[in-house]
């Protein structure tokens, strides 16, 4: 039989249900939940799928099965039923020898290899501002997938395709270029993507300068006189800029199109400035990935996949999934799928962004063989990808089936929403700056660590403040939009890293107080604590949190075990003797149990990109 106990009773109550009642069943259909806190027992059996299949009342079924399963395990010491549930209360000797299987388990927080390859993109920033708030949460959602799945038993590539061509880009060069009088980063000591992003919003900037000059032209009288017609302000008209004054009035705009166009075409001045700049941003981003604990295993680039995927249209036209309209542009009918028809490649031959998505998803498969995909991307772009990913699949690619968008909302600070352009957004690196300054400001007022060298206060104080900054974060689910507090983040009582990692903490420091204890066997300890049961079934419950987790591509659901065995913890810690405890069975029980939640605690953390303190 399986070593844990949840498993056991599945295994158990499917031979009992088969051979009692003739039903064809699997350990694997069986329906095993926690019992509700307000009734007696461990685990829960539902009993709904067979009762109206065998014609018997829940009471009359329930206490059968219960009896039957009472005598054939040993595990399981009592029961009771409600309506349709059957309650267990798992014996306290199995228990013990859970808590043991536990102990000497080394894939305790991992689930078995599956031989799935997948691939998750999360970040792809564009190169023309540094990384943000909004940016935080990409991020940090990627990572806790990725690693989440590797947990999970599959083989991950994480990746991140960079921005770094188009019109934005080239807003920020010529800016530079106009403005910059020779500055680098390393003449104004100014990190590398905040550097290039200052001038992105000066291009800005001077863009509402000189559409303010613009207006006392004779010119603009006579278009803002048309506007006004059709009941359009000047504030209006200058809003929708980026169609309007932008393209056909501003000379700034005629300037920015044009450096875009010699792009394109491979001038070499234009190539050299976009290759400095997107050099020091390259470096900013890194220094953000390294403070945030994140690495790629591969990295895309826009500039060398804008005009993948065309060759691929041109082959869906000669097989038909694929047609042309009269001025010659390439669409695709999804009407099939209930959406409308889709442009897939303009009618003077240019990709779309759909396109370039088409032939990267193609790319990546060529270059790794990958099983299984996962674009990490703002709700903004639902329908984006779920043309895209209809596509690929009437393309019959062989993945198709298994490609997921793990859609996320909007993160606001408490005083509203973010503008780039305007330069109000918060900076990546300000934020992690600002949540350990936040963990400083708590640890000033307990001096809880003040023993520690200042090497080792700086490095707890970056672990209390990045668990802080991810937790708060990735505890919501992804699909909702969110408000992010940092001052909220470091409560050492709410739903909070800390907070969790404090339990850990705890742990550790009971651990050093007994690194001396030898005593090892806790096979005298008789009758256990509500709590130390409560702690078991926590324990049990992590490998099916992981398992959903992954297959829903929700880290918040690691997030809030983490949270729930933590708090557990800290109950336990303040309820049961533990150094001092009545026996010496009991005593070295509850210290593998610490050590267990310790291990799980850690593990958990760790899928989130959090690092555990020895103290705090």
């Amino acid at each position: 039989m399986s070593t844990h106990i949840k498993e056991q009773i599945k295994e158990s109550v499917a031979k009992i249900i088969s051979t009692k009642y003739e039903i064809d069943i699997k350990a694997s259909d069986i329906l095993l939940n926690l019992t509700k806190k307000e009734f007696e027992g461990d685990y829960t059996i539902v009993i709904f799928p067979y009762v109206k299949r065998l014609k018997m009342s829940p009471a009359v079924l329930g206490a059968e099965l219960g009896q039957a399963i009472v005598d054939e395990m040993d595990e399981i010491s009592a029961f009771n039923v409600v309506a349709g549930f059957v309650n267990l209360s798992i014996a306290d000797q199995q228990w013990k020898q859970t808590l043991g299987a536990y102990a000497s388990d080394d894939q305790l927080t991992t689930l078995p290899a599956n031989g799935k390859k997948v691939m998750v993109e999360f970040s792809s920033p564009n190169t023309n501002k540094p990384l943000h708030l909004g940016h935080i949460r990409n991020i940090l959602l990627g990572w806790a997938s990725s690693q989440i799945l590797k947990a999970a038993g599959y083989e991950v590539i994480n990746t991140q395709i960079i921005n770094d061509r188009g019109i934005a880009v080239c807003k920020s060069m010529l800016a530079w270029q106009r403005y910059g009088e020779g500055a680098t980063p390393e003449s104004t000591g100014i990190k590398g993507d905040h550097f290039v992003g200052q001038y992105y919003v000066r291009f800005d900037k001077e863009l509402k300068a000189e559409y303010a000059t613009w207006q006392t032209t004779a010119e603009a009288a006579t278009v803002l006189a048309e506007k006004a017609k059709e009941g359009q302000s000047a504030d209006e008209f200058f809003k929708a800029y980026k169609n309007d004054y932008f393209n056909e009035y501003s000379i700034l705009g005629r300037d920015a199109k044009e450096m875009l166009r010699q792009w394109e075409a491979g001038e070499a001045d234009t190539v050299a400035l976009w290759k400095q700049m997107n050099g020091w941003v390259y470096d900013g981003f890194e220094t953000t990935y390294k403070a945030l604990g994140v690495t790629f295993d591969k990295l895309y680039y826009e500039s060398d996949t804008y005009l993948l995927g065309k060759e691929v249209v041109e082959k869906g036209l000669k097989s038909g999934v694929f047609f042309k309209k009269d001025d010659g542009s390439a669409w695709v009918d999804l009407e099939a799928h209930k959406m409308d028809e889709k442009i897939v490649l303009r009618s003077d031959g240019t990709a779309v962004y759909m396109t370039q998505d088409i032939g990267t998803a193609m790319q990546r498969y060529a270059d790794f063989g990958i099983d299984k995909m996962v674009y990490v991307v703002g709700d903004e772009q639902n329908y984006h990808f779920k043309v895209l990913f209809t596509i690929l699949g009437m393309l019959g690619e062989p993945y198709a089936d298994d490609l997921h968008h793990l859609s996320y909302g909007m993160v606001d600070l408490p005083e509203g929403r973010m503008k780039s352009r305007e330069g109000t957004v918060v900076d990546a690196d300000d934020l992690v700056q600002e949540v350990i300054a936040e963990a400083k400001k708590a640890n000033d007022e307990r001096g809880e660590i003040d023993e520690l060298t200042a090497e080792e206060q700086a490095d707890t104080l970056r672990k209390i403040g990045l668990s802080a900054l991810k937790y708060f974060i990735i505890k919501v689910n992804p699909q909702k939009r969110m408000t992010f507090n940092p001052a909220e983040s470091v409560d050492m009582q709410g739903q909070t890293g800390p907070y969790i990692q404090n339990a850990y903490v705890r742990v550790q420091s009971i651990l050093r107080k007994s690194a001396d204890y030898t005593e090892s066997d806790y096979s005298a300890y008789e009758t256990l604590e509500p709590m130390e049961k409560s702690l078991m079934r926590s324990l049990g419950e992590f490998k099916d949190t992981l398992a959903a987790a992954a297959e829903n591509l929700d880290p918040s659901m690691i997030a809030n075990y983490a949270y729930d065995l933590g708090k557990d913890y800290h109950k336990f810690y303040h309820d049961v003797r533990i150094l001092k405890a009545e026996s010496e069975a009991a005593k070295c029980f509850r210290l593998q149990l610490s050590r267990t939640v310790a291990v799980v605690l850690k593990d958990a953390m760790a899928m989130l990109g959090i690092e555990m303190p020895e103290r705090m």
